[in-house]
């Protein structure tokens, strides 16, 4: 196996690659990225057998076909630290060495087998579904912030996909939730009714995210019994969906909260963190004391102090006095597109929903907590 390739060319795809191989494992070829050299073309796959990261490169000189394993961690490090746009000569010297060669360096890599490497079933049956790119990278980002890290109900620990309907609209929703807090956002999909319900799990979502931003190609998935397969140009990005039953988040959606406030988005999240730098730990709540024309927040710390301030704000319900924990306050402000947050209420005991007057696909759900 021989060729020549840029290095931003290789760097580009191996820096994905970092997302999906673990650091430590049990199987050492799983923290090996796999070349295959074949039909004028490399084929760069990664895994940790719940993700499998598969990219091709065509824009390169092949010398002689082949394929070998070598550490991702390595080889992505190497070339990090050698300059752009330098030209790259990979030679396979034999089944545990592969030289990699620029102008004034010279590397030896270690090499495992590529018989060894994991291989996979690539069984979609179903339709391919085409996405819009923008407005799917949109909907993960709105709701992983909800996403649990708790590995005892692991059904959680993902982003809920599934097809919903609205005035004779089809979306594509996706929900999550730790119990303290929920988000959901649905974008606008034709012909999505036959779509599996899944649970994509959090690894997969913020491989994706990166994924997502960082290219321009269409977006398109494609669903089997117990994987979801999408597809960026020439990267597949297939994974393994969570094995579980997702709770029927509706119930806890409030449907009668009737007090309404509402705030600056900027002013809210500035006010947020500027009171809450006095706690430490950041485990102290924040205090809003709603009243007709102003907001009050505060902080009170017992190790370090306290934060007051006033923000201007409209409320239309009696004097009310609620707690939250100001993090989850601030990732859900920080989601909303609009210049206000709209909080619907109930009282100081209730879940809150927040709606986006910009986006009315989506909306968060948050709990109060004691204080």
């Amino acid at each position: 196996m021989q060729f020549n390739i840029k290095r931003d060319l290789l760097l580009k795809s191996l820096n994905f690659v970092q997302g999906v191989v673990e650091k430590k494992n049990t199987l050492p070829i799983l923290s090996n990225v796999l070349l295959n050299l074949k039909d004028n073309k490399l084929e760069i796959v990664a895994t940790d057998l719940d993700i499998v990261f598969n990219d091709e490169i065509s824009d390169l000189k092949l010398i002689e076909e082949g394929s070998t394993t070598t550490s991702a961690n390595v080889l992505f490090d190497i070339l990090r630290k050698i300059p752009s746009n330098s030209e790259l000569n990979f030679t396979l010297k034999s089944e545990n060495k592969l030289s990699l060669k620029t102008e004034n360096s010279d590397f030896n890599l270690l090499c495992l087998p590529p018989s060894n490497f994991p291989t996979f079933d690539d069984d979609f049956v179903s339709k391919e579904i085409e996405l819009d790119r923008k407005s799917f990278l949109s909907l993960l980002n709105k709701t992983k912030i909800s996403i649990s890290n708790d590995d005892t109900r692991h059904y959680l620990n993902g982003i809920y996909l599934h097809a919903t309907e609205s005035n004779k609209n089809t979306f594509l929703t996706g929900v999550a939730t730790d119990s303290h807090r929920l988000s959901s956002s649905s974008i606008n999909v034709k012909d999505i009714n036959n779509f599996s319900s899944m649970i994509i799990p959090r690894k997969t979502v913020f491989q994706l995210c990166s994924l997502i931003d960082e290219t321009n190609e269409k977006l398109f998935i494609k669903t089997s019994e117990n994987k979801i397969k999408f597809s960026i140009g020439k990267i597949n990005l297939i994974s393994k969906v969570i094995d579980g039953k997702f709770p029927d988040y509706q119930k806890v959606v409030p449907k009668d909260n009737s007090k309404t406030l509402i705030v600056s988005s900027l002013d809210f999240i500035s006010s947020v963190e500027r009171v809450a730098s006095v706690s430490i730990d950041r485990k102290e709540g924040v205090k809003l004391e709603l009243s007709k024309d102003k907001l009050k927040l505060s902080v009170n710390s017992t190790n370090s102090g306290d934060g007051n301030e006033i923000v201007p704000a409209k409320y239309d319900g009696d004097d009310l006095v609620i707690g939250f924990n100001s993090k989850y306050l601030i990732d859900i402000a920080s989601e909303v597109e609009d210049k206000e947050l709209t909080f619907s209420l109930k009282n100081s005991t209730s879940p809150v929903l927040v709606l986006d007057n910009s986006d009315k696909n989506s909306f968060y759900v948050i709990m109060p907590m004691k204080i």
